[in-house]
């Protein structure tokens, strides 16, 4: 069709011829086109994509729109996605974290009214001995010589106390000498490795050594 006999058809016309597009080699074009922009296409771009039959061959400017709105599309749905995760994400550190402090808060409690039974459990122990030393004290003042049998029956009380709580008594005299309980702060020519005096009485708990003993060890010259 010459230019002429373009301009003498009706604009109507014009605009219909402006839209066809060339059967079969126009989308055999439009595919190899296609095919040969893919590098810009997204990474899940369909890799079987075909152009639909009947679609007008695209020139490049318009395969440039159509992949950047494809783009914009693919970007938009992957920023929801991403923020519908991180919500998700905000919300469960946010329970974790209150999950934390309560066992923080009940484990801070738990230890202080654990060491608040321990310490009245060990003065409600302790006060029938400050009764005994009472009473020792008030017969030594009248008469001297039931002072002694008095302080004796309170250091009975005061073992049984402790024996009570699991605790033993080591480093008395005649005992082997073993360093992991006893301290020797002297030593004295006698029978080998034998404690023959006690400063200070110690106390072991099972295997492990409370408060060790202060003695005076015998060895062989």
């Amino acid at each position: 069709m010459t230019d002429d006999q373009r301009n003498d058809q009706p604009q109507g016309e014009q605009q219909t011829e402006n839209i066809q597009f060339d059967g079969a080699d126009g989308l055999q074009n439009a595919n190899a086109d296609v095919t040969a922009r893919r590098s810009d296409l997204p990474d899940d771009f369909p890799e079987d994509f075909q152009m639909p039959e009947g679609f007008p061959e695209m020139d490049e400017n318009m395969m440039a729109q159509v992949q950047e709105m494809m783009g914009q599309l693919q970007k938009g749905q992957r920023a929801d996605e991403l923020e519908q995760e991180n919500a998700d994400l905000k919300n469960r550190l946010g329970r974790l974290a209150a999950d934390f402090e309560g066992y923080r808060t009940r484990t801070a409690q738990d230890v202080s009214d654990a060491q608040s039974k321990g310490i009245s459990k060990a003065a409600e122990a302790l006060m029938p001995v400050y009764d005994d030393i009472a009473r020792a004290l008030s017969m030594g003042s009248e008469d001297p010589s039931k002072l002694i049998p008095g302080m004796q029956a309170v250091q009975s009380k005061v073992l049984g106390i402790f024996a009570g709580l699991g605790l033993e008594p080591t480093g008395q005299e005649g005992e082997a000498f073993d360093p992991t309980y006893h301290e020797a702060i002297q030593v004295i020519e006698g029978e080998d490795g034998m404690i023959v005096q006690t400063y200070e009485l110690g106390f072991r708990m099972g295997d492990r050594c409370v408060r060790p003993a202060r003695v005076v060890v015998s060895q062989k010259g």
